[in-house]
């Protein structure tokens, strides 16, 4: 006996609510807060990060050929994005903070079900101090991120050339140019590079694609700023058309 269309709907709409999801792994970025993560991955080509990934996921067997992948899919949450209700209209920074779009038609952190959705470098799967580890490169996790899923990345089938977005059809503005204080630059020495992998560039990253918000976007200002990346805190300024990097504390 076929089942009445309005009990099917019912099913449906059960298991849906019933949905959980368990984290596959936990990341341990270069990234600790929200402020001077990219805004898409791949902008900050020198950003690392290890996916601990947890038990029963641990296996090897269940990452077999992953060392195929130049480039993986991540499914994750934002965790630090998690609203008690969401709204259906956002204001992405690409239209300086002002206009309005639907929140299906954004990349916004702050949505219904808090999930993100990014393409990382696959840099290889290790086990360290019997836990296994997924290193990754280009990525806009902050530290604490729960991984939800882990795919490859398939060129030909999810690179389009002739896709298309209306109001984000080029990538952000042109970067800044970056100087770094003598005192930044005594600091950056003293710093062990198996550490701080490409840590210079990491922050010349960071700062050059101005993470200030939108309304304060190209002015010059006295304010300090201050983004914190693995455990420093890279203080800088923007003045003169450039960003000058104060210290690495």
């Amino acid at each position: 006996m076929s089942r009445h269309p309005s009990m099917s709907r019912h099913i449906a709409k059960s298991s849906a609510e019933a949905l959980t999801l368990t984290p596959i792994a936990i990341t341990r970025s270069c990234f600790q807060d929200k402020f001077g993560v990219p805004r898409q991955p791949g902008l900050t080509r020198h950003a690392w990060a290890d996916l601990i990934i947890q038990s029963p996921f641990d296996r090897e067997d269940a990452f077999r050929g992953l060392e195929s992948c130049s480039h993986l899919w991540l499914t994750f949450q934002f965790h630090q994005a998690i609203r008690a209700e969401w709204r259906p209209v956002v204001r992405p920074p690409r239209l300086g903070g002002n206009r309005k779009v639907g929140v299906f038609a954004s990349r916004s952190p702050f949505r219904p079900n808090s999930l993100g959705l990014s393409v990382v470098c696959n840099e290889g799967l290790s086990r360290r101090d019997g836990q296994l580890i997924l290193r990754i490169r280009e990525h806009d996790l902050i530290d604490g991120t729960p991984i939800l899923d882990i795919k490859p990345y398939l060129p030909f089938a999810d690179a389009l050339p002739d896709a298309r977005i209306g109001w984000a059809e080029s990538p952000p503005h042109e970067r800044m140019p970056v100087s770094f204080s003598a005192e930044a630059e005594q600091q950056l020495a003293a710093l062990d590079a198996s550490d701080y992998p490409d840590f210079r560039a990491l922050i010349e990253d960071v700062v050059s694609y101005d993470p200030r918000p939108s309304f304060r976007r190209g002015r010059e200002e006295e304010r300090i700023y201050g983004a914190h990346l693995y455990d420093c805190n890279v203080r800088f300024r923007f003045t003169a058309g450039h960003v000058e990097v104060l210290t690495i504390g």
